[in-house]
């Protein structure tokens, strides 16, 4: 349980002047930066809501669509989520036509490798009653207004916006018009486009979580920029904000999470080694559980910000700390002076930093070396 300072003050107290950010803390005192998914809330101060991004790694087969399921319920993410098309009304004829035969493709055309990899109203049905027996949450990304429609007949407890889509505000609000949760993601965006975007839905819609993306597959790091997760909480007060990451690593991730992140998107694959563009950046098993368990353990870490000793670390420091003690057999009445006194462990005496305070002070029994010097053998 996090003690009295909420993790917003945190924010402002530390990590603002930590990066060098003038910032006056009135966080716990203003609207909530919260947001609630299918049961689950999210905030400044509740664990990072992860999602596995399955995408269309299970490449259209329903049995690994339940594998991945399964997979990241087990390494305990909250939601996993896949992608929802209309091929054939969102691509111009030139682009569903185009040619699309490379080792990744599932078709000769990219429509055709579309509609491979697209699941059915059906099947999508059929994995939301299975993850709703496993306990997670699905839901999808959406591209266009017949997929959003469909999600939301299907009553999907939430909805994902990819990059390409933040400057879509007809889409956006339309969405925004269902009344449940909305993650957008800002690959590729400017400060005035998710102003621009953040202004269509919060009107119509409060319930907005902000991801900072950089939309390669993967970007280099240096396209990160995960101080863009502190701008963002800066000027949206009200808005959970995440973290959409393309790299397959872990770390990022973490660092996102210190800087306010309460929300991370990983993509995630049973093998890194199957045929698909998503799969090489993608998080494995192991890599997911991990992820999951350190950004758990991140939020306890954190604690409340007070100094203090914890049990554990008096064994430790019993045999580490030091005490003062006679330096060699003294006589009593002898007047100690800094050659009378050492300093040595176990730490089960007085402290050195008493030193100052004892010299001077006269002996009123005898000591034998090493014998620890306490305040009642010493005089005036």
């Amino acid at each position: 349980m996090l003690p009295a300072v909420c993790l917003g003050e945190f924010f402002d107290m530390v990590m603002y002047p930590l990066l060098g950010i003038s910032k006056t803390s009135e966080r716990c005192a203003r609207m909530p930066r919260e947001l609630t998914i299918d049961g689950t809330l999210i905030s400044d101060d509740s664990d990072c809501y992860v999602i596995a991004e399955i995408g269309h790694n299970h490449q259209g087969d329903m049995d690994q669509a339940r594998q991945l399921i399964a997979a990241a319920k087990e390494c305990g993410a909250d939601a996993v989520k896949i992608q929802k098309r209309d091929n054939k009304n969102l691509f111009t004829p030139e682009l569903y036509n185009a040619p699309y035969d490379h080792e990744n493709s599932f078709g000769t055309t990219y429509g055709e490798h579309r509609e491979f990899l697209e699941l059915s109203r059906e099947q999508i049905a059929e994995l939301q009653q299975y993850a709703k027996e496993l306990g997670i949450t699905l839901f999808a990304s959406v591209f266009d207004f017949g997929s959003a429609e469909l999600m939301n007949q299907l009553g999907a407890p939430a909805f994902k916006m990819a990059s390409g889509d933040l400057l879509n505000t007809p889409l956006l609000k339309y969405i925004a018009s269902f009344g449940k949760p909305m993650i957008v993601s800002t690959g590729g965006a400017t400060m005035d486009d998710v102003r621009r975007a953040v202004d269509a839905v919060m009107p119509l819609n409060p319930q907005l979580c902000l991801l900072q993306c950089t939309a390669g597959y993967p970007p280099a790091f240096e396209e990160l920029n995960l101080r863009v997760l502190t701008t963002f909480r800066q000027e949206f007060p009200e808005v959970v904000v995440g973290l959409s990451s393309h790299v397959s690593g872990i770390a990022m991730d973490l660092t996102a999470y210190m800087l306010g992140a309460r929300v991370v998107e990983k993509h995630f694959t049973l093998n890194r080694a199957m045929k698909g563009t998503d799969h090489a950046f993608s998080l494995e098993r192991p890599g997911l559980r991990k992820l999951v368990r350190d950004l758990r353990r991140a939020r306890v870490a954190v604690g409340d910000g007070v100094k203090r000793a914890y049990p554990s670390e008096k064994k430790p420091l019993y045999k580490m700390g030091k005490k003062l003690v006679a330096a060699r057999d003294l006589n009593v009445g002898t007047v100690l002076t800094a050659a009378d006194v050492a300093i040595r462990s176990p730490n089960d005496g007085l402290p050195p930093y008493e030193l100052d305070g004892i010299l001077g002070r006269r002996l009123n029994k005898d000591l034998a070396a090493h014998e620890n010097i306490r305040w009642q053998d010493l005089g005036d």
